[in-house]
């Protein structure tokens, strides 16, 4: 070979070489990314950097062996590495996201494509990328729900000023329907059957005022006397009528922690959303179960305001273990008439109730439930003035 030649052919090779060795730069350079080659059958047979960033795993520990072993087992054994080899030869291409494993034995979400390798018309491997994108899907399914929490509370609120006004108008059609009951009342009483059905209205209007009341709150329309009030004396103070609320088949039992703060609330409007829950969980417990009252010092935010920052609240919990709610269907439980009873086993303005006084008290209420495991309402109020 003259010289000449020679020269042209070490040419030739060191400009391969420089332009391999850039590649391999290039690879080990992206840290972010596992960028790796499978032959034809899966089986590993490069390695970059950003591998071993990704999955843990150095380039001598994974040289050789079979791609599925970055696979949740379940995903192994339903077929899905080489499901997704054969979609990249087939299809030119192949992406996906989904939970792969690390060496650690930790799970996280990664971005997959796989491109195949093609050599004289012959499948000679495929081209990896993997990127851990654990961060992004988190943050994407946290606005979500901040979204969904948004959503839901406006329309609570735009249900709560509708309501707020019809309640408004029907009190006082029933203030006027009242008096002039009262006045039939006062000047008929020699007709028995006539007071007999005057004290029927009376009673269907003053449930009628009760609801109208009810509805008042969920809107918080209704003027609460705020006060320094000892939530577990309150709690204990209805010990007796909410034992009388519950049959002999419910076991209704207490969690206080001692030494609360002081709240700042409408006493009889919360002994009422203590019993409406009360009475809720007791329904769903038709063959019996056990109910569960806690109190205890949070520091918590409410839920439906995405901005709020955690605070000290005092939260009252009411635990059963009946039925649950649908999933489904839990969102519209603190709407005003929505209800999982039988028709005429409820009015609907229960959890309403419990969400309205919550809400004008400056707290929040919320409901966690499970399916076949039973539901938890809690109650979380704010402390009064001379304790916050």
């Amino acid at each position: 070979m003259s010289d000449q030649s020679s020269t042209l052919h070490d040419s030739i090779d060191d400009a391969w070489m420089s332009e391999s060795k850039q590649f391999r730069l290039l690879l080990n350079s992206v840290t972010d990314y596992a960028i790796y080659m499978l032959d034809a059958t899966g089986h590993i047979q490069t390695w970059n950097h950003g591998g071993e960033r990704v999955k843990g795993y150095t380039r001598d520990e994974v040289i050789g062996s079979h791609f599925s072993r970055f696979y949740e087992p379940a995903d192994v054994e339903a077929g899905l590495p080489q499901r997704e080899l054969d979609a990249a030869k087939q299809q030119g291409r192949y992406s996906s996201e989904g939970w792969r494993v690390r060496k650690d034995g930790s799970r996280f979400f990664a971005s997959v494509a796989i491109d195949p390798i093609w050599s004289d018309g012959k499948l000679v491997g495929f081209a990896k990328v993997t990127r851990d994108v654990t961060d992004k899907r988190n943050a994407q399914r946290q606005l979500e729900e901040a979204q969904a929490s948004l959503l839901q509370a406006q329309k609570l609120e735009a249900v709560g000023k509708l309501t707020l006004g019809l309640a408004h108008d029907f009190n006082n059609l029933l203030a006027v329907v009242i008096n002039a009951l009262d006045l039939i009342a006062i000047r008929v009483n020699d007709d028995p059957r006539v007071t007999r059905n005057v004290e029927a209205a009376l009673r269907a209007a003053e449930r009628g005022a009760l609801l109208t009341r009810q509805l008042l709150t969920f809107g918080r329309g209704q003027n609460l006397v705020a006060q320094p009030l000892d939530v577990n004396r309150s709690i204990q103070d209805l010990n007796d009528l909410m034992r009388r609320s519950c049959p002999e088949n419910v076991e209704l039992a207490f969690d206080l922690a001692p030494n609360l703060p002081f709240v700042e609330v409408d006493k009889p409007q919360f002994e009422a959303a203590v019993l409406n829950a009360v009475v809720n969980s007791r329904d769903a417990m038709p063959s019996g179960g056990r109910i569960v009252i806690t109190s205890a010092l949070r520091k918590v935010a409410d839920p439906t305001d995405t901005g709020a920052s955690k605070k000290d609240m005092v939260c009252v919990s009411v635990a059963d273990n009946g039925s649950g709610i649908p999933l489904e269907i839990q969102e519209r439980v603190f709407e005003p008439f929505f209800t999982t009873k039988e028709i005429g086993k409820g009015s609907g303005l229960g959890l309403s109730q419990i969400f309205g006084f919550a809400k004008q008290s400056g707290g929040h209420a919320t409901l966690s439930s499970t399916p076949g495991q039973g539901t938890t309402v809690v109650i979380c109020l704010p402390l009064s003035v001379q304790h916050a």
